[in-house]
């Protein structure tokens, strides 16, 4: 008989691509929670250069190179939606019974106030903030964060300045994990 997941961390990521901060954040998160799950988001906020499609295929691949490193984080693709509070109620209907985290970064508290139904997905989830740098918390964040009724922590994990868009500037391979470098080789992305 297999239990079912207590504590899930909800981690979507536009990841456009997916970087060596994406993989310690999920093997970070596997550390403390029961379930990972892990998804593509289209954030209506953020350009995109590729399709969902192949945002969803690199980080099948950055998931699958954890190997035992994080093996309760898996890719959940049927949760995915461009409304935070549409993906939290997919997440509910197959977790019915497990305290669900919704995992955002530094960069999404600012804007975090103007989301589709915020109040709703505040009263459903926990949130779990990974700081960025770049992206400070102010005490006005957090106070915002707060007023609006969520129940939120920040991460006690420190991340090396690593983003997607240094890698679409820059093109360094260094902040990207060996299967992410050889898709991209393969398929001439970015």
């Amino acid at each position: 008989m297999t239990l079912s997941p207590k504590n899930i961390a909800l981690f979507g990521t536009s990841a456009n691509p997916p970087t060596i901060a994406h993989q310690k954040i999920i093997c970070w998160l596997s550390e403390y929670y029961d379930l990972v799950a892990v998804w593509a988001s289209n954030n209506p906020s953020k350009q995109q250069q590729v399709s969902l499609k192949v945002r969803v295929e690199m980080l099948d691949l950055l998931i699958k190179e954890l190997n035992e490193r994080a093996s309760n984080a898996h890719l959940y693709t049927n949760i995915s939606d461009r409304k935070t509070v549409n993906t939290i109620t997919k997440a509910q209907a197959i977790w019915s019974d497990a305290e669900l985290t919704l995992i955002v970064g530094s960069d999404l508290v600012k804007q975090i106030s103007k989301w589709y139904q915020i109040q709703k997905i505040f009263e459903q989830v926990k949130v779990l903030i990974v700081s960025r740098i770049g992206y400070e918390l102010t005490t006005s964040d957090l106070e915002n964060l707060k007023a609006l009724g969520s129940r939120y922590e920040v991460a006690e994990l420190l991340l090396a300045e690593v983003s997607s868009s240094q890698y679409r500037e820059t093109k360094d391979s260094k902040l990207l994990t060996p299967a992410i470098q050889d898709y991209l080789q393969q398929s001439q992305l970015y």
